[in-house]
């Protein structure tokens, strides 16, 4: 096999220096064939045959297939896999891509990844050029209209027609279209000839060919960026250096700006007003020079130069999208902020991403000169781009992974998932596992996940399917947990904090694009997180003019913008998942829940639910809490330790989100027969408001459209189209639950505070029914009741008194003893 390379010349001072192919020989002393090179893509496009191969399928020639493809029209894009390229090499992954086995004798294939990984833009055109030479014939008929290269081919067929009736006439030799497009550029018909054919005048390959090629980096057959991928894990986007330059790299990061498809000058076709001549002009950069005059010999005989017209349907245009990467926040380091980087998508590559995302992207890192004034400021230093080879979600859904057996399996353990009774406990388990009880919270924040359909009426209105939920309760209980947890879950999360967001950053802003320099909007969070969830932490903490912004998006789902010149509707169609403390840092029993809660009734009936978490004083659940974070951190695993015990199983990340997307294709109706059923439920709701002196909520009709949405998503939990009562019932219940432990707060802490006593042995007799036991140790009494702040003389005051009431007996050692028929079975 040809080694790629030639032997340098005697001399050459620059015999030592490293080769634009990546590395030659041994010592680099020879420099890069790439005729052979070129020989060596043909051979790889036109052999490799899929064996068990990393997308699912098996046999046959998987890039001879591609390129029929091509040749059919089904397909825009070949794109080659290093992976594929590393599968013919003798060496290991990691060895075949490391520098220091150049010498290894027999391994053409691993050097030739090296090669294609260290200089991509190179061998982009030759992988081009070798499928140019090997592109099969058409095998069915074309689907569709005629595209501009057909159109262009058939004018210069009609167009060399005639020119040749025209030589005949004057008799001169003539040349045929296939040798004006094929050939080299030369004059056979001699100096002399008129309309002979220049080599501006061939038709470039960029404008023949109606597929474009990508590289794939080789990542072993997982997804790219993720942290399992051996031979190209994904570089901190602040690590990316210049010896990168050329070079094939993987980066992570969120997707903050994304800019509008435009299209981008390829090949440029001109003709001359004079003589007809027609040229076309290669544009390879972000900026060009416009032919001006006709280069023809006709036109150089006549010494008259014609004037050239720009021909915008015989030129080509590709797609083209900048897109602004942010460095995610667990790759920044301390004290640092995030940095950016500006990635160029071409072709078929375009509107794959979407603000807000978090992608992993495989491109060519390159330099690019400043222009105009700012190149006479910078001076010598240029920017950088990152030219995209391939995107993929790092929050991938099922069915958008390249890895169709993953997807199989996956999909597999989803439907059986659905066939278990317990599903709706296991999935609410999974959320946020190391954090200990929470149970109906979860609950909660699961179907807040699921969501309901957007329901759209006759006349255009729409209802909202998006939950909002609000978490408000005491520090210390993991409510900012809860809220990263979902984001990071989430197909689409955004995390915020109230402080730390504007109105403007929240919603909308004004900018000014550096490209056009015309006035563009940039979406906030909430826009950011369209189609999905938006968890506002601190949400009490944000001031009255910037909260007024979210009441639009919590229930029309719409950003209205009236500002520099701009009157616009921006899609907010995001879930809110907002936490809170109460007014006085901690929730205060002796006022009323308005007062503790400190938000306006507007913004508080938007919530479908407003659950209040308060941190109350039990031995019991404080051992059990502390259990728990102690198993979870000796074992260093949130799956491992759960809120009963480590073994509890629960679901990876993944699986959830799985199990989540596919609930959420399904619509479930509300059935006629449970009208009355929500009905009458909602009316028990509002007399019972009324009736309360101090209501502890907001109960509109808004509350009612918050139980149709619980109750649907709660039937799409069940991968249902139809919503039972059972539904309802525990929609119901979620949202009771949500009220009463405002009432229970109130209830049990008025209680302690007033009768010390009574509170003493509640808490003693609840042990011993839970227990079982029918003796309660002093010692352990003790316990109890001292996390609540009462004193051993009260204890033993309480177990004098209800002793001598014959509620119960003590031995000598003051240890309590009920009798059989003292505690309920």
């Amino acid at each position: 096999m040809a080694t790629g390379t030639r032997s340098a010349r005697a001399g050459n001072p620059f015999a030592n220096q490293q080769t634009m192919a990546g590395e030659g020989t041994a010592g680099g002393s020879e420099f890069a064939d790439y005729e052979a090179e070129k020989e060596l893509c043909k051979t790889f496009l036109s052999t490799f045959a899929r064996t068990g191969a990393l997308d699912g399928t098996l046999g046959g020639l998987k890039y001879m297939d591609q390129l029929q493809d091509v040749a059919n029209r089904a397909r825009q894009v070949l794109e080659i896999s290093l992976d594929d390229v590393l599968s013919l090499s003798s060496l290991d992954l990691e060895e075949a891509l490391e520098q220091d086995n150049l010498a290894v004798a027999g391994d053409e294939w691993s050097r030739f990844a090296r090669n294609v990984r260290d200089n991509t833009r190179r061998y982009l055109t030759l992988f081009a050029d070798a499928a140019d030479e090997l592109m099969p014939a058409p095998t069915s008929a074309f689907e569709g209209t005629e595209d501009v290269f057909d159109v262009l081919m058939r004018q210069r067929q009609y167009a060399e027609q005639d020119n040749a009736q025209q030589m005949a006439t004057y008799g001169l030799p003539t040349q045929t279209a296939e040798q004006n497009q094929t050939g080299d550029g030369s004059n056979p018909a001699g100096p002399g000839a008129a309309n002979a054919a220049d080599a501006a005048n061939r038709v470039p390959r960029d404008l023949l060919r109606r597929y474009e090629v990508k590289i794939r980096p080789a990542t072993g057959g997982v997804a790219l960026g993720s942290s399992k991928a051996r031979a190209s894990q994904a570089v901190p986007l602040r690590e990316v250096r210049a010896q990168s330059i050329g070079q094939l790299v993987t980066v992570r990061g969120i997707a903050t700006k994304v800019s509008e498809v435009k299209p981008m000058l390829q090949v440029g076709t001109y003709t001359c007003e004079s003589c007809g001549f027609e040229i076309y002009q290669e544009v390879t950069g972000n900026a060009y020079m416009p032919l001006c005059e006709c280069p023809s010999n006709r036109c150089k005989v006549n010494n008259s130069p014609g004037k050239l017209l720009f021909q915008t349907r015989g030129s080509k245009f590709v797609k083209y999208q900048e897109v602004k990467l942010q460095e995610p926040a667990d790759e920044v380091p301390v004290g640092n902020i995030p940095r950016t980087m500006t990635v160029q998508m071409k072709g078929e590559l375009c509107r794959q991403i979407r603000p807000g995302d978090a992608v992993a992207v495989a491109g060519v890192f390159l330099p690019v000169p400043y222009t105009g004034y700012r190149a006479m400021r910078a001076g010598l230093i240029a920017n950088t781009y990152l030219e995209a080879q391939c995107v993929e979600h790092l929050k991938q859904q099922p069915g958008k992974t390249r890895n169709l057996l993953e997807d199989a399996q996956l999909e597999e353990k989803v439907n059986r998932l659905s066939r278990d009774d317990d599903v709706y406990s296991l999935l609410a388990r999974s959320i946020c596992p190391e954090i200990f009880g929470h149970e109906d919270v979860k609950k909660a924040l699961l179907v807040l996940m699921v969501g309901a359909p957007t329901r759209t009426m006759k006349d255009g209105m729409k209802l909202r399917g998006d939950l909002h939920v609000c978490l408000m309760g005491d520090p210390g209980v993991a409510k900012s947990q809860l809220l990263k947890h979902v984001s990071m879950v989430a197909p689409r999360g955004v995390y915020t904090t109230g402080r730390g967001a504007s109105g403007v950053g929240l919603t909308a802003s004004i900018n000014k694009d550096p490209q056009t320099g015309q006035t563009t909007l940039e979406g906030g969070a909430l826009v950011l997180a369209d189609k999905g969830i938006c968890c506002i932490d601190e949400f009490d903490k944000m001031e009255e003019t910037e909260r007024t912004a979210i009441h639009e998006v919590m229930e029309q789902q719409t950003v209205s913008i009236a500002k520099a010149g701009i009157t616009t509707t921006l899609n907010a169609r995001a879930t809110v998942l907002a936490a809170a403390n109460p007014a006085y840092s901690r929730y205060d029993t002796r006022r009323s829940p308005a007062e503790n809660m400190a938000l306006p009734a507007s913004l508080l009936s938007r919530f479908d639910l407003m659950w209040l978490i308060l941190d109350r004083a039990d031995a019991e659940l404080d051992a059990a809490l502390a259990q728990h974070v102690l198993n979870v951190h000796r074992v260093s695993s949130s799956g491992s330790a759960s809120t009963q015990s480590i073994s509890e199983e629960v679901l990876e990340p993944s699986e959830l989100r799985a199990y989540v997307a596919k609930a959420r294709t399904f619509t479930p109706e509300v059935p006629k027969e449970l009208n009355e059923y929500i009905a009458c439920a909602y009316a028990e709701m509002r007399a019972e408001e009324a009736a309360s002196e101090n209501p502890h909520s907001y109960t509109t009709a808004r509350t009612l459209l918050g139980i149709l949405r619980l109750s649907e998503a709660l039937a799409r939990l069940r991968f249902s189209d139809n919503v039972e009562q059972g539904d309802v019932d525990e929609a119901l219940r979620l949202m009771q639950m949500s009220k009463i432990s405002l009432l229970e707060s109130r209830d049990s802490r008025g209680r302690a505070s007033n009768d010390p006593i009574s509170e003493i042995y509640g808490i003693v007799r609840d042990y011993a029914v839970r227990s079982g036991s029918q003796e309660v140790p002093f010692q352990k009494a003790m316990r109890l009741i001292q996390p609540r702040g009462f004193r051993e003389e009260q204890l033993r005051t309480c177990l004098d008194e209800y002793a001598s009431l014959n509620v119960w007996s003590l031995d000598d050692n003051m240890n309590v003893l009920f009798g059989e028929d003292d505690l309920p079975v």
